[in-house]
């Protein structure tokens, strides 16, 4: 089993950076794929960056491409989602996951194991 610890969220003023902490612990068995996704009050769940260790390879939602940046450390451990340039509507509680079943990165469905999430606010 694996478990997932978010960090570093906090509050920010519009235009603020943060970066976001997903520790990863326990089996890594199948966590070649780390997202985060994020959920605002009253919304659903949407997948925010995705990141494939094994190749590198990195996918972004529309709303925060060339914003975040998604980035695992050298023993894939930790992922990082640097957010720069942020804006109020960044606001939401972020959640990291893996255990990957597919298809889509976007879908909350896909992944089985979530960290607990951590608050990000941005005010105007």
């Amino acid at each position: 089993q694996v478990q997932l610890v978010e960090s570093g969220g906090g509050s920010v003023q519009a235009g603020g950076s943060l970066r976001l902490s997903c520790t990863l612990s326990g089996s890594t068995y199948g966590t070649d794929y780390v997202a985060w996704f994020r959920q605002a009050p009253g919304k659903e769940r949407e997948g925010v960056a995705c990141v494939d260790i094994g190749r590198s390879s990195t996918w972004y939602s529309d709303p925060v491409k060339g914003r975040f940046t998604i980035s695992p450390d050298k023993g894939g451990n930790t992922v990082y989602l640097q957010m720069n340039s942020l804006k109020p509507e960044d606001t939401a509680i972020y959640y990291c996951a893996t255990r990957y079943l597919g298809p889509r990165w976007t879908n909350p469905a896909s992944y089985r194991s979530w960290g607990q999430g951590t608050q990000v606010t941005v005010s105007s």
